[in-house]
């Protein structure tokens, strides 16, 4: 686990698509996120998708499939099945993963679990590269108040994730199996424990991030009380060994929610699709509000169209320009922000982009 970067980015090991983009060129996205509806079985008291409401269209399995083919064929290297919607909602989940894998294109799915299927686990474990659990209370009652459920959710989803372990290892297979804690200062009481769940149920790792709130503090995160955490979140790693490793997002949480770069230059490398098929920069733009920068709809045209578009490439360079400033014009602390840091460096800082270690990293086109 010591080669799975939880807090950085990987843009080193993509160096080729770097130079390309420094020198103006117009690149496929690395990674894309995106999800397959926007629908949810869970009412989380964080959720960022109660602020990114757009039109939603039909995600049908020919659209899916269209994106997929299409983004195989220009170059995209990873999708991870997230955003902001849970994927297990959609009827077509598991064959998009594996149309996904059969094209060449590594396949994540982040999900709270609960209508994952154990009938149909074995065969998507083995097509992904990663399956993240959304899970930020180890105790019943903190679970079912924290992510707005029903009773029984839980012990569901703990089952589940159970059965995903025994599978990985009775088969062997190379996926990571994850756990994900998003963080508010009042779930404080629930980072031991979780720490200890991760060990004991026997997945590769827990990671703990910061909570993003919109540019208007709408969900009314305190970033200040974040500071507050720091030990609890250092004893937490502490339960970390050779097959289990807690790891909180420390750049972020200890942020204070603030940027140092004024310009979005990230979504040309990752690049968010909403689960209604919309194309945007990123997540924090899905909302209709933000029209301005969406670039289109998988369901009406296909990716490969959208992407070659002038479209595309307006938004892309408007929100690269004087006329966009990420510091006060969108949410905190996107999906993109550790690409962004790195990027900002490398074009008005002199950085120079290196890798710091030979080998290279778990989940690479997950930069």
């Amino acid at each position: 686990m010591g080669e799975l970067v939880l807090d950085g980015h990987k843009l080193a090991w993509h160096k080729d698509r770097v130079d390309a983009w420094l020198q103006g060129e117009r690149i496929a996205p690395v990674t894309i996120d995106c999800a397959l509806t926007r629908s949810c079985t869970y009412r989380c008291v964080y959720c960022y998708g109660m602020l990114q409401s757009n039109d939603i269209k039909r995600m049908t399995r020919d659209v899916i499939f269209r994106f997929l083919d299409d983004a195989a064929e220009i170059g995209v290297k990873g999708i991870s099945f997230v955003s902001d919607g849970e994927s297990t909602c959609s009827p077509h989940l598991y064959d998009a993963i594996l149309r996904g894998r059969q094209n060449g294109l590594d396949m994540a799915l982040g999900t709270n679990g609960y209508l994952l299927k154990e009938e149909r686990l074995e065969e998507a474990l083995a097509a992904l590269t990663y399956l993240r659990f959304n899970i930020s209370a180890a105790e019943a009652d903190r679970y079912t108040g924290i992510h707005g459920c029903e009773e029984g959710c839980y012990g569901r989803v703990i089952n589940v994730i159970k059965a995903c372990v025994k599978i990985k290892k009775e088969k062997n297979l190379e996926v990571t199996l994850g756990l994900q804690m998003v963080l508010l200062p009042e779930f404080a009481d629930q980072i031991i424990p979780l720490a200890k769940l991760g060990r004991e149920l026997g997945v590769d790792y827990l990671v703990i991030k910061h909570c993003s709130d919109d540019e208007r503090g709408s969900l009314g995160v305190d970033y200040s009380k974040y500071y507050e955490l720091a030990e609890v979140l250092k004893k937490a790693e502490t339960y970390s060994d050779d097959k289990y490793l807690v790891k909180a997002k420390w750049s972020k949480i200890l942020s204070g929610g603030k940027r140092n770069y004024s310009r979005c230059y990230g979504p040309p490398f990752i690049m968010q699709f909403s689960g209604s098929g919309l194309v945007a920069p990123c997540g924090m733009l899905f909302n209709e509000r933000y029209k301005e920068y969406h670039m289109g709809n998988i369901a009406d045209t296909s990716f490969k169209k959208i992407w070659q578009s002038d479209r595309y490439w307006e938004v892309v360079n408007l929100i690269a320009s004087e006329k966009f400033d990420a510091r006060t014009m969108c949410g905190s602390l996107c999906l993109q922000h550790k690409v962004n840091e790195c990027l900002w460096a490398l074009r008005h800082e002199n950085a120079i982009l290196t890798r710091e270690d030979a080998r290279p990293p778990m989940h690479i086109n997950f930069i």
